[in-house]
């Protein structure tokens, strides 16, 4: 089975931060794959930006390097790759200067003043606001002009609203796009497919028969070179704030009227807005700080955040949190978050577990009856798993078991999984902002992040140290022991 190809307008993609990390591991090999599969239209370019003084030759050997590292070699088709490299152009603008624009701007009138260009953020977000207003005041937003901003917007509302004022000075926010890679996961979508394609589960997703849900973010490594921006951020900032809190809101909402892109982020947006707060009076019994120390991974020894970090520091490495949404479809439903780095794997997963039958029929010889349990996997091996009871073949009474139905995505479809921004860069030249955050969905989401921030600093919450390679603090296995509940173990 292939995927359909649907194509898309002609466009100027300018990546700022186009010689950095995302577009080197991300970007490019995102745009090769989609240019590879024959939707790029033929006249379309993609420009890198940034202050690095390289020539376009230099940006495509840059590329090159990056297709190499970055995109399994049975996809590397020789004309293929050269005509990706035929799009690239480079220039070299400074964010909070003069200095290039002139010369970007001659380059893309070159492409025509109707063509639609993207201009994507891979940049520090502390110039975020610069290069959105270097933009609209050197002319070269058009009418079709869209503004992809990556993740953080913002580092608590106050910051958030401030941005999201700097954007909305220059661009409409039907061109705005923020972006979280996490919606753009094929799993993700299943979600939506899951639910409101199927006579099956929505009649059951609700507090009557759901015990619990869990969302795990966890990562293997530690800093990975992003020390200046972690420290000052944690992960509540950096993963709870945005891509768990989206994965909550996909979960929670109600069906929207139509998969329209504001039918279902005015779902999303009520959702946040009916998260139970977490304040000062709360904060412990709801909430975990962690930090890792030094410890093992599956490469060897690893060191302690402290030691990553070169100095002293409070800042949480991990956080789990039992959130509760204050309506009437999740009443009393606990949803337990967790997030870390140097976990014992890289994994993201959502497990709907759903309540105990109200009898068991079957003798204790016939073994336990285990709850139903829902399995969705967004990484690495991204499928959906249906946890049920069986009864095991043969002969010799009745034996129970507990065995999934299985979905893996790979083998089922017997086709290449898109990474999650081949899917996010084309909805951009599409228009379609259904799986972007909306202005109102950043800013609710800091409102329920900050009073959480605030309590941690008055209560002097300090993170408990959980070694390397484990599933994080002791404290976050009695958050949900205490409800009589236990973490889910991937296999």
């Amino acid at each position: 089975m292939s995927s359909q190809i649907i194509p898309v307008e002609p466009f100027d993609y300018v990546v700022f931060g186009g010689s950095g990390d995302l577009a080197e591991r991300k970007l490019l090999p995102a745009l090769y794959h989609r240019d590879r599969d024959g939707q790029l239209p033929l006249e379309s370019r993609i420009i890198g930006a940034s202050r690095t003084q390289i020539t376009d030759e230099d940006y495509r050997a840059f590329a090159r390097q990056a297709l190499t590292d970055h995109v399994g070699a049975a996809a590397l088709e020789d004309e293929a790759v050269e005509r990706f490299l035929g799009r690239l152009h480079y220039r070299d603008v400074d964010a909070r200067s003069d200095h290039g624009w002139n010369e970007l701007r001659g380059l893309l009138d070159d492409g025509g003043q109707d063509r639609i260009r993207a201009f994507y953020l891979a940049v520090s977000p502390a110039i975020f606001g610069d290069i959105a207003t270097r933009i609209s005041e050197m002319g070269l937003a058009n009418s079709k002009t869209r503004l992809v901003v990556e993740k953080p917007v913002g580092r608590d509302l106050a910051s958030a609203n401030d941005l999201n004022d700097v954007l909305g000075r220059h661009f409409r926010e039907d061109q705005i796009f923020r972006i979280d890679h996490y919606l753009g996961k094929e799993t993700v979508q299943n979600l939506m497919a899951l639910r409101f394609a199927n006579a099956l589960y929505e009649p059951i997703w609700n507090s009557t028969h759901i015990d619990h849900v869990q969302i795990t973010v966890a990562e293997s490594v530690g800093l990975e070179g992003r020390v200046t921006y972690y420290d000052k951020a944690g992960a509540l900032r950096d993963m709870v704030q945005n891509h768990i809190l989206q994965l909550l809101c996909l979960v929670a909402l109600e069906p929207p009227s139509s998969m329209t892109a504001d039918a279902l982020r005015d779902e999303k947006l009520k959702v946040l807005r009916a998260l139970e707060p977490i304040t000062a009076g709360n904060v412990e019994q709801t909430t975990v700080r962690g930090q890792y120390r030094a410890g093992a991974s599956s490469g060897g020894a690893v060191k302690g955040y402290v030691d990553d970090l070169e100095g002293s520091s409070d800042t949480e490495t991990f956080v789990a949190i039992k959130a509760e949404i204050g309506n009437w479809r999740w009443a009393g439903v606990p949803f337990y978050l967790r997030t870390g780095k140097r976990l014992t794997q890289r994994m993201s997963e959502i497990v709907v577990t759903f309540r105990s039958i109200p009898h068991s029929i079957f003798d204790a010889s016939a073994g336990a009856v285990a709850q139903n349990q829902l399995v969705i996997r967004l990484q690495p091996d991204e499928g959906i798993r249906q946890w049920l009871m069986i009864k095991d073949p043969g002969p010799g009474g009745m034996r129970l078991r507990h065995v999934p139905l299985d979905m893996t995505f790979a083998s089922s479809f017997r086709t290449r999984n898109p990474d999650a921004y081949e899917r996010l860069l084309m909805d951009v030249i599409r228009g379609n902002q259904t799986l972007f955050m909306r202005r109102d969905e950043v800013e609710a989401a800091w409102r329920w992040v900050d009073p959480i921030l605030k309590a941690w600093e008055e209560r002097a919450v300090k993170p408990q140290g959980y070694t390397s390679g484990t599933w994080g603090p002791s404290g976050s296995i009695a958050l949900i022991e205490r409800d009589g509940r236990t973490w889910h173990e991937p296999e």
